[in-house]
């Protein structure tokens, strides 16, 4: 009953916090969501219980999931501590955690003389170079990406990239499905 109890209290809190951050009184967010002020400031305060039938239109009118809601996972240890994974001239350090919906990777890519074999995927990539040049292959373009530059792009169009003269140091953020394409690959 305890855990029940500190559940509802996080939930509490995070809808009021939301709300709050989203500059939304409570007229306005009964507005979007079909409920009551009264009856959302109820459940902000604790005198009313948290059901289904409110928790799906309060997380979709503060546009939310529901799991942003409901998720208990401590923030007790914050440091990711990584570790490197080697596949054919690309060392990579994961940045997130698992079950994110955004991955963010630290890589080392060894120059090559092989040509690099362009992909396509559902996504957005963004990255940022840390050291060394790369070279992004988007589409019939040869993109050079010096240190200190960064490059942001959608995954449909085939791409690939390299580093060039020497090791370069590539700091990435993508969803999922670029996680399955440039980590596992």
């Amino acid at each position: 009953m305890a855990e029940l109890d500190g559940i509802e209290h996080v939930v509490r809190t995070r809808l009021r916090s939301l709300r709050t951050t989203l500059g939304l009184s409570l007229d306005d967010l009964a507005a979007r969501t079909n409920l009551s002020p009264s009856t959302i400031s109820r459940i902000e305060t604790g005198k009313r219980s948290i059901s289904l039938d409110v928790l799906l239109p309060l997380a979709a009118g503060l546009q939310v999931g529901v799991e942003a809601l409901l998720e208990m996972s401590t923030d007790e240890d914050v440091v990711i501590r990584p570790s490197p994974s080697r596949v054919e001239g690309r060392t990579t350090w994961n940045l997130s955690r698992p079950g994110g919906s955004t991955v963010a990777v630290k890589m080392r890519l060894e120059p090559t003389r092989a040509p690099v074999r362009q992909r396509v995927h559902p996504g957005h990539d963004w990255l940022f170079v840390l050291t060394g040049r790369l070279r992004l292959s988007l589409g019939d373009r040869e993109i050079v990406v010096d240190a200190g530059e960064a490059a942001e792009f959608g995954t449909m169009t085939p791409h690939a990239f390299s580093a060039i003269g020497r090791p370069a140091e590539v700091v990435m953020i993508f969803d999922r499905d670029g996680q399955r394409a440039h980590v596992h690959h």
